[in-house]
């Protein structure tokens, strides 16, 4: 382990590098809830709605205040992104979890971007409209129907994850130090957060294959239409509430998170 590696992963509680990755927790955290927020709305308006993440950091931009969080976002995503990253690379650690940090390294970067684009007034389109053009290019490519099918079964097996990880309360490993007194509201929080979070994950992932399978790029979308197929099952209207709850829960978990994390 490299001198920059060790000082970077290993440092004193109150190092900078932990502070702003603790700080990327909270900025998921408020993320999440205003997704939240955005997925009850769609319950309300019959779908005319959109919740993705790009959305939720859009709703930011309309004043000069919330530019300035979204910079500061930015900075948070990053590092919290870079220190995933260095754990990706610790030789010490399981390929498993190695491959699980790079992911979230991964989807820490993109929210970093993301979060600077909408920054800078170079956000684009919706969540769906956004995934169905990469989908599109992707089938057009050698194997694509393959790519786009892998892509899809990978996000299927991210919601598979967050579900069991929920139900069975592994998510309290993540944490020391809670206090006991505030035990059962975090057990609360995170097991609501992460059903309600795996069951979108899971429901994206399924229309990704069925694009892959169909060819259809069409088929292909994000958070914004995972909500929109619940609202069409019986008492839809009911389960996207509670899927919204369920992210604002996982919001508060992430707050919770950012203070009591191991890091």
């Amino acid at each position: 382990m490299t001198a920059s590696h060790s000082s970077m992963r290993q440092g004193s509680t109150g190092d900078v590098w932990e502070k702003a990755a603790r700080a990327g927790y909270a900025v998921s955290g408020a993320l999440h809830i205003v997704l939240g927020i955005l997925i009850a709305q769609i319950a309300f308006s019959g779908g005319g709605e959109e919740a993705s993440s790009s959305e939720a950091l859009s709703s930011l931009s309309d004043n000069t205040f919330g530019v300035v969080v979204l910079w500061f976002a930015v900075a948070a995503f990053a590092a919290l992104a870079l220190w995933q990253l260095a754990d990706a690379i610790r030789p010490h650690d399981e390929t498993k979890d190695r491959l699980k940090a790079a992911a979230k390294a991964g989807v820490y970067g993109v929210l970093a971007f993301t979060s600077a684009s909408i920054a800078m007034g170079s956000s684009s389109g919706g969540g769906d409209s956004q995934a169905q053009g990469i989908v599109a290019k992707m089938l057009g490519w050698p194997g694509g129907q393959f790519i786009v099918g892998a892509i899809g079964l990978g996000i299927l097996a991210a919601g598979v994850f967050h579900v069991v990880k929920g139900a069975k309360k592994k998510f309290m490993r993540d944490l020391m130090g809670v206090p006991t007194k505030s035990g059962r509201m975090v057990r609360g929080l995170g097991t609501t957060g992460y059903i309600a979070k795996g069951i979108a994950l899971g429901i994206v992932g399924v229309l990704f294959v069925y694009a892959a399978v169909t060819a259809d790029p069409d088929k292909a979308e994000g958070l914004d239409g995972a909500i929109k197929s619940l609202l069409d099952l019986p008492g839809g209207q009911v389960i996207v509430v509670l899927v919204g709850v369920g992210f604002a829960a996982y919001g508060l978990y992430s707050f919770v998170r950012s203070r009591y994390a191991k890091m």
